[in-house]
């Protein structure tokens, strides 16, 4: 699917709400990345240079997430930074990324993000939970590039 397509079903507002909603109860970061173009790498060695690209692993607490997305290429990834890794464990990405091509496969991708975000966050909230210092580290907008 051409990258201008798959924008243009996306629910952006829908999204960029559910990072929102996600990052109220837990203090790490959480974005969205959307390849555009062809994707000749695997998609967890992009999505990982992307993070460190996107300065994702300078956040205080070491905990933000990115949901990776090539759809030219039909491939897509969740990555976190090590503190997330530490605390979640394999069997958290494995879960993310088994839901996410369900709704793909159905082409559902606004719930796909979504449902991933709200996981990430339920998830990030129990291990990384608000606090009153600090604030949004990141922007919450979908990335295109």
């Amino acid at each position: 699917m051409r990258t201008k397509e798959f924008l243009s079903r996306l629910e952006h507002d829908r999204i960029v709400g559910a990072i929102r909603e996600a990052e109220s109860k837990t203090s790490s970061q959480i974005r969205v990345y959307v390849q555009r173009g062809k994707l000749s790498a695997d998609p967890l060695i992009a999505a990982q240079k992307k993070f460190h690209r996107l300065g994702m692993h300078k956040t205080r607490e070491r905990n933000a997430v990115l949901i990776f997305v090539a759809p030219r290429a039909h491939k897509f990834a969740v990555v976190g930074d090590q503190a997330v890794h530490e605390k979640c464990g394999r069997e958290f990405w494995q879960r993310l990324i088994d839901a996410m091509r369900a709704h793909f496969q159905n082409e559902k991708f606004s719930r796909a993000l979504v449902e991933t975000i709200e996981e990430t966050g339920n998830t990030l909230a129990a291990h990384f939970p608000k606090r009153s210092t600090g604030g949004n580290e990141l922007p919450d907008d979908i990335i295109e590039n």
